[in-house]
This record gives structure tokens, sequence and C-alpha cells, in this order.
């Protein structure tokens, strides 16, 4: 079988922009901010913030999941969600880097 075009990419690129991809509704945006504000929480307490019907906000906190960015944790019937800490630290480390090479080059392009 054929490469997939992910395969012509390095496992830190392909990473990167799964995390991207993840947090690019704006929805899950608001998921992370909520998880922040709260620490951890039940989801239903998600459910209670957002204007989306359960299943959705379901469907969103599944693809944070996937993609690392938070874990749950099974509590009797419900599932508690928190931040993944690891996963944010490399997220930051990335723009950090991305914001130090920008500083050194200082160019002059567009």
């Amino acid at each position: 079988m054929g490469a997939t075009k992910t395969d012509h990419f390095t496992d830190k690129q392909n990473a990167i922009a799964t995390l991207a991809k993840a947090l690019g509704h704006p929805a899950r945006v608001a998921i992370i901010d909520y998880l922040l504000k709260v620490d951890t929480c039940i989801c239903g307490d998600i459910v209670n913030e957002l204007p989306l019907a359960q299943p959705t906000v379901s469907q969103h906190l599944k693809e944070l999941k996937n993609a690392g960015l938070i874990k749950g944790e099974i509590e009797g019937n419900a599932i508690c969600y928190c931040i993944d800490e690891k996963i944010f630290q490399k997220l930051q480390n990335y723009f950090t880097s991305v914001s130090s090479k920008m500083e050194v080059k200082k160019s002059n392009c567009c």
C-alpha cells in the first residue's frame, strides 16, 4: 500500500498537527477553558456550560481525548475529565520555539 501524506512529515510535525486540529473548533476551546477553570469536572457539568446538546459535547470530548489533550476517568455512571498537562507542555514548548526563532530571524518578509 502507498504512503499516506502524513508519512512525509516528522512524528513531531504530525503530533503538533493532530493537537492543532483537535483545538480547531471553538466548542473544544470552550471545553478546555472550562476544564482549566474548574480543574476537573463531570461530563454533565460541561453540557450545562455549553449551548450544545449532550451528544455533541460528548463528540467534542472524544476528539480532545483522542488527541491526548484531556484525560477521562470513569467514576460511577459519569466520566471525570481533566487537562493532560504533559501534552499542553509540549504545545507550549513548540510555540516557544517558534517565537524564539521569529525573534532571532526578524524577517523582512511580507
